[in-house]
This record gives C-alpha cells, structure tokens and sequence, in this order.
C-alpha cells in the first residue's frame, strides 16, 4: 500500500521534471514544503511505523504461541487480531499528523523527489518529533527482537526435545519430522530480525546526530530513509524465498550435513 500510494507521487515528479514542493499547491521553493510534499513526509512517516507496529503484534502473537501456549489459547481470538490491524492502523496515523499541526517541520530531500521528517537544524519544537519518533523505532526494534530471540530459543529447544530417526525404515521421511521444521522457522526468523535491524537502526541513530549533535548531513539522512525503505522491499522476499519447498529442502540437506 505504501509503494503504491508514494510511487505515483514520485514518478509524477520525474515526468515534470519538478520537486515535490513544486509540483503540489502551496509551494513555492525547495525550502517551502507544499502540501504534496507535506502529504508525502506524512505516508513516510506511517508506512516507516505502521509496519513495525505490526511486525510487534507477529513477533509477540509468535512468542505467545511458544512460550505461554495456555494463555495464548484463552485470550488471543480472531476478532482481536481481526481488530490489531485497524488499531495500529490508527494510532500511527495520529502520531504521525503531529507535524502537520506544528510539532516538526516537513522537509523535502534532495533531488526532490523525497519528503521526510527535518532531522537536523531547528528549535526544540522542530526536533521534537524526530526524537520521538526514533525512540520509538527504537523500543519496537528492542521489543520485536526480544520478542523474535525468545521464540528462536523455544523452537531450539523444541528441536532438540524431538527424538532423532534412526534406521533406513525411517530414512525416507525425515524430510518431514518436527525437528526440521522447527528448524526452518528457526533461520528465518533469525534472519528477518537481522535484516528487520540492520534496516532501521540507521533512521534511528541519525535523529539523535541531528537532534543532539547538530549533525545535518542530507545524504546521510537520505541514506536513513533509504535502508528504511529496503528493508520493507527485501523482507517480504525473504520470507516468500525461504517458504518454498526447493529451498526448504537445500537447507534441510546442508544441515544434516553439518
């Protein structure tokens, strides 16, 4: 939804060979964000929390689920993950329109295609928000990585509890015991939290450069923004490449050969 509500914003850019601020009412300059270039920083800014506010409510319905069996059978029913979806929904988009009522200043990027959150220079009122919304990024980045170690090590252990196949009667099905299985949740899981943090660390350290080091460096932000970007672009490859049975199946066999 996020690609496809900023990419025709971006491409329109292009076609006019104008900046944001240009290209929508209200601007007149690239220092004067117009409302388009407005509009962007906003959908920036949600679809940058959005997603990890939903990547808290997986991490923690999958910690629940291994850990806390009982509590997760009694209490998390389909009407309420029916309804976490257009909860988060919610309370991202009304954090995320504080800039627009004054607390931040949205600001456009070079080449001007960009909008984003100021992240440097400004009072305390302008930086505010940044701030904020990095500590934030932070505490979801923490939770979902504890959330997503502890479910590693509850599938580790339950790998390890699975009794091994033994004899050649048995040989030909281990491609579908337990403990491969486990294993497979095992690594990707591993490997969307180490992506899921590579990918939003540098959003968040360069709002508290900006914030508290005075530190305004437009291409490092825009860099920020990009890494933020990717990984919304690669995770769901990365999830898609290891859900398939040839590749499933390679990893099983290089595992029991190691």
């Amino acid at each position: 939804l996020g690609k496809c509500l900023l990419s025709p914003i971006v491409l329109a850019a292009y076609a006019y060979n104008r900046s944001l601020s240009e290209l929508g009412p209200g601007g007149h300059s690239d220092s004067e964000p117009g409302v388009l270039c407005q509009l962007f920083a906003f959908l920036m800014a949600f679809f940058g929390l959005a997603p990890t506010l939903l990547l808290l409510a997986m991490a923690l319905e999958c910690w629940l689920s291994l850990g806390h069996p009982y509590f997760y059978r009694r209490h998390v029913t389909r009407r309420l993950g029916a309804a976490l979806g257009p909860a988060a929904a919610g309370l991202c988009a009304l954090f995320c329109a504080l800039p627009l009522l004054g607390f931040g200043v949205p600001m456009q990027y070079c080449p001007g295609t960009w909008c984003f959150i100021r992240m440097a220079g400004g009072g305390p009122r302008q930086l505010g928000f940044p701030v904020l919304y990095a500590s934030l990024m932070g505490l979801l980045v923490l939770a979902i990585g504890a959330c997503n170690v502890s479910s590693m090590r509850h599938l580790y252990g339950m790998a390890r509890r699975q009794p091994r196949c033994r004899g050649a009667s048995v040989a030909s099905s281990s491609d579908t015991t337990p403990h491969m299985e486990e294993l497979d949740h095992l690594v990707l899981l591993g490997l969307m939290t180490v992506l899921f943090t590579i990918c939003s660390l540098p959003l968040i350290i360069r709002a508290y450069m900006g914030a508290f080091a005075n530190d305004f460096d437009e291409n490092a932000d825009l860099s920020a923004l990009r890494f933020l970007s990717v990984n919304s672009i690669v995770d769901p490859w990365v999830f898609i490449i290891f859900r398939t049975s040839v590749f499933r199946t390679f990893l099983r066999r290089l595992c029991r050969r190691l």
